[in-house]
């Protein structure tokens, strides 16, 4: 087994189809080794949702019911009918709906404000995120949405105790690389959803894998601490023609650049005018030795001074004295979550979503009422 094969094995479950005879004798296998495996079966309630959401305008007694489900498996026993899901990182196996009618009955909910052939288009779309704390919210919310079909995670990042306040995992997760946390938690809500792991991050040996291996990504979620990686991993999505979208975890700002519409669209807006002209080697040198405070000073050049507020700037004034690290909250990293989703599924779809910032800020939004006047 190759290092990267042990790395999936980390996050990806195992699918047994038991009407296939090597599947049934792999998966007897793996119960004889596993012995304590937990077994969850709900096949006969997700079939019956299935026929219900199949005759939407049909009020089903629970004989007739029974009836349409025999009819749907045509005899075959329900043990056998869809796929059991092995989980080997917490030994849950789970009997779910196979592919095609799993995703029909888990994405019903979302129609019409997702329409049947958009369910369809954005099973065929990619998204990768760089940064899993911002970055975990998102991946949860996309898995949950089906706002895509494959998701690449990259963090470089093991979870500590600290990172608890926002990023949503369990303390037996504690010392887990963030991506392989977040892979989990989506086998868990659609095992079908597929999601590949850059556990050392995006940097030059894994920059054009991320982009590009198994196809080019659709749409860039950058969520990262980095500032080498911010410049660099945006000058990669010009040149593919890649939208970034960008949630900065302070005001409710949103960051939208459409390289994909804009080609010649500078990177952050302008921002940083001074990098763009630099060759390759000399602007990653130059990014991976800036001091402390020429991280600080990027910093606010991308974001716009006048768009941290208040809290934010103590918080830069005492990095390194009262406090080691960007705060976050779990409010404003699910807030995230949401508006980068929503974003997301807008440039997936074709939708109107314009370059630009916008804000969904709290403070501005629950002022008092004369505040305003």
């Amino acid at each position: 087994m190759t290092n990267r094969q042990q790395g999936e094995a980390g996050y990806r479950p195992l699918f047994f189809r038991l009407t296939n005879d090597d599947d049934r004798r792999a998966f007897d296998a793996m119960l004889r080794q596993n012995p304590k495996a937990r077994q969850y079966d709900t096949i006969q309630q997700q079939l019956g949702e299935l026929i219900r959401i199949s005759s939407p305008g049909k009020k089903f007694d629970k004989a007739e019911l029974h009836a349409m489900i025999a009819a749907h498996t045509g005899g075959l026993p329900f043990e056998d009918y869809g796929v059991w899901v092995y989980f080997p990182w917490n030994g849950n196996c789970v009997h779910v709906l196979d592919e095609e009618e799993f995703v029909k009955v888990r994405t019903n909910r979302n129609v019409y404000k997702i329409d049947f052939h958009e369910v369809d288009l954005l099973r065929t779309k990619k998204v990768g995120i760089i940064g899993l704390s911002v970055g975990q919210s998102i991946a949860l919310t996309m898995a949950m949405e089906r706002t895509c079909g494959e998701i690449r995670l990259a963090d470089f990042d093991e979870i500590e105790l600290s990172n608890m306040n926002r990023i949503r995992s369990g303390i037996q997760d504690l010392g887990v690389n963030k991506t392989i946390i977040a892979a989990r938690q989506i086998a868990e809500i659609d095992p079908y959803i597929h999601v590949v792991c850059y556990t050392e991050g995006v940097n030059d040996q894994t920059i054009d894998d991320f982009f590009c291996k198994g196809g080019k990504i659709d749409v860039l979620v950058e969520e990262c601490d980095g500032i080498d990686v911010k410049i660099l991993s945006r000058l990669k999505s010009r040149s593919l023609q890649v939208p970034v979208v960008m949630d900065t975890n302070d005001r409710g700002m949103l960051d939208v650049e459409r390289f994909d519409l804009e080609k010649e669209r500078p990177i952050l807006h302008g921002a940083v005018t001074d990098l763009e002209g630099m060759r390759m080697a000399e602007l990653v040198y130059k990014l991976r030795n800036l001091s402390l405070g020429e991280k600080v000073e990027y910093l606010a050049k991308i974001i716009g001074m006048q768009n941290i507020s208040g809290e934010m700037l103590r918080s830069l004034e005492e990095l390194n004295k009262t406090i080691v690290g960007w705060p976050q909250l779990a409010s404003a990293v699910v807030l995230g979550g949401a508006m980068v989703t929503d974003a997301c599924r807008r440039i997936l779809l074709g939708k109107p979503m314009p370059s630009g910032r916008y804000f969904v800020d709290f403070e501005e939004l629950f002022r008092e009422p004369s505040a305003h006047k």
